[in-house]
């Protein structure tokens, strides 16, 4: 095992100090190049993890809000979806800085919403009690909308208008 590998086995914080020193430096033939590339694939694959994992709490609680909010809203006068609302703000806000910090990740949004539909409605199912038949096969709103902070789809238009959040709360 060579110094460097012993170094990233033992003292990672170490390890990655002296990989940048040495870039600076030039000195490539000295960097540990097999354990950095593994390093840097991490990187994206966290990364995308992470948009991944926010984007189905996202779209979940969007399919909430879209097939149960207003019956809950009738049922229980004290139900006015904040909680939802939060939840809803929250993700938007922490894709918008995971975006600012790994602009790349723009490029994917698309594709993880397509992936992680399946399992947001599987999530909503579990939260809601309702028949998964209830949801669309694939997901009902654009990108641009499910990242919008002013969108909030409407059970009545299938998801294809927007209303604020506030007019939400007060038709509720």
């Amino acid at each position: 095992m060579s110094n460097l590998s012993t170094l990233y086995e033992t003292d990672y914080a170490a390890w990655a100090r002296l990989q940048r020193e040495l870039l600076r430096a030039g000195r490539y033939s000295e960097l540990d190049v097999e354990r950095l590339l593994e390093e840097l694939s991490d990187m994206g694959k966290s990364e995308r993890r992470e948009l991944e994992s926010r984007l189905l709490i996202l779209i979940a609680h969007l399919l909430k809000w879209q097939y149960q909010q207003q019956t809950l809203s009738e049922r229980w006068r004290e139900f006015d979806g904040r909680s939802w609302r939060v939840t809803i703000v929250e993700q938007r806000k922490q894709i918008a800085l995971l975006l600012r910090k790994a602009p790349g990740l723009t490029a994917v949004v698309a594709d993880a919403i397509t992936a992680t539909y399946p399992d947001a409605v599987d999530l909503a199912v579990k939260e809601t009690g309702l028949a998964a038949e209830t949801f669309p096969l694939g997901c009902p709103y654009p990108s641009g909308d499910i990242l919008a902070d002013d969108y909030y789809p409407t059970l009545a238009e299938g998801g294809n208008s927007s209303e604020s959040a506030d007019q939400a709360l007060r038709r509720g």
